[in-house]
C-alpha cells in the first residue's frame, strides 16, 4: 500500500500534505468546537483536537521531529506557544515510515489556555469498531492533493469502516466511491485529526495516513486511523501529570 505520510510534507505547492479531499463540507457544530490547528517552524500543518483547555491530542508523527511548534485556533486566530510534548512510548517512527502499524499517539501541553470559543472534545469509550458503520473525521488539510488548496480550512466527512478493523489500526473510506474512484477522505493537513464516535464530540481515533484509490499514493481512497483504546490509559495518566485532566 503506497501512503501519504501526512505529517513529513511541506505546505507549498511541491509537495502533498494531507487534508479533507474532495468537496467535503466545511466543519460546524460540535464537530468544529474542538478541533485545532498545529503548525512548526517551517509552516508545516497538523490537526489536533483539544481535550482540555491547554491540552491537545494529536498524531505522534506530526511532532517527532522535534521541531519549534505552535498551536492556532481558526476561529479566533489565537496562537499558543508549546510547553511540552509528550509521544506514546510504542512510536516508532521507523514502522510509521514502513506503513507497519504503531502508537501514532502524542499529547501536547500548551503554555497557555486555549480561547473560550474552542471547546475541549471527551474521549470516546473504548471498543473495537464493525466492519460499515461510520466515523466522522475533521481536519484542516487540502481539498485536492498535491496543491494547498482548501489547506487550513475546517473540513468534515462521514466514512465508513472497511477492511479488518482492529485494536492497531482502522481503515475508512468514502460509502459513495469505496475505494474505486476519489471520494472523500484525509489528505494533507488532516493527520492527527480527530476520528469521531458517534453525533458529538467523542474521538476513539487519529487520523494518521491516506492513500488514493486502488491503494495508491495521494488522498481520496482509504483514510488509515490511530484507535485510542490500547492507548487511552497513557493519554488520561499523561493528561493528569500535565495537570490537565481529560473527561474519561
Amino acid at each position: 500500500m503506497r501512503r501519504i505520510l501526512a505529517a513529513l510534507a511541506c505546505l507549498s505547492l511541491s509537495a502533498p500534505a494531507l487534508a479533507l479531499t474532495g468537496n467535503a463540507p466545511p466543519a460546524t457544530g460540535w464537530a468544529a468546537r474542538p478541533i485545532v490547528m498545529i503548525v512548526d517552524a517551517r509552516g508545516d500543518l497538523c490537526t489536533g483536537t483539544a481535550l482540555a483547555r491547554d491540552l491537545v491530542l494529536t498524531a505522534a508523527h506530526c511532532v517527532a521531529r522535534k521541531r519549534d511548534y505552535e498551536v492556532k485556533a481558526f476561529q479566533n486566530g489565537t496562537t499558543i506557544g508549546v510547553r511540552s510534548i509528550a509521544i506514546h512510548p510504542r512510536f516508532s517512527f521507523e514502522n510509521y515510515a514502513a506503513s507497519r502499524a504503531t502508537a501514532d499517539v502524542a499529547l501536547i501541553k500548551l503554555s497557555g489556555p486555549l480561547p473560550d470559543i474552542v471547546v475541549p472534545a471527551a474521549l470516546a469509550a473504548p471498543r473495537r469498531v464493525a466492519v460499515g458503520e461510520t466515523l466522522t473525521i475533521a481536519g484542516f488539510g487540502v481539498t485536492a492533493a498535491g496543491t494547498a488548496r482548501g489547506l487550513g480550512v475546517p473540513r468534515m466527512a462521514t466514512l465508513a469502516v472497511t477492511g479488518k478493523p482492529g485494536s492497531l489500526q482502522i481503515r475508512l473510506y468514502d460509502r459513495a466511491t469505496r475505494n474505486r474512484s476519489s471520494g472523500l477522505g484525509g489528505c494533507t493537513g488532516d493527520s492527527g485529526a480527530p476520528a469521531f464516535d458517534g453525533e458529538g464530540p467523542l474521538v476513539i481515533g487519529v487520523v494518521s495516513w491516506s492513500t488514493a484509490p486502488q491503494d495508491e499514493e495521494g488522498c481520496g481512497g482509504l483514510t488509515g486511523v490511530t484507535p485510542l483504546m490500547l492507548y487511552r490509559d497513557w493519554i488520561l495518566d499523561t493528561a493528569r501529570k500535565y495537570n490537565s485532566p481529560v473527561a474519561p
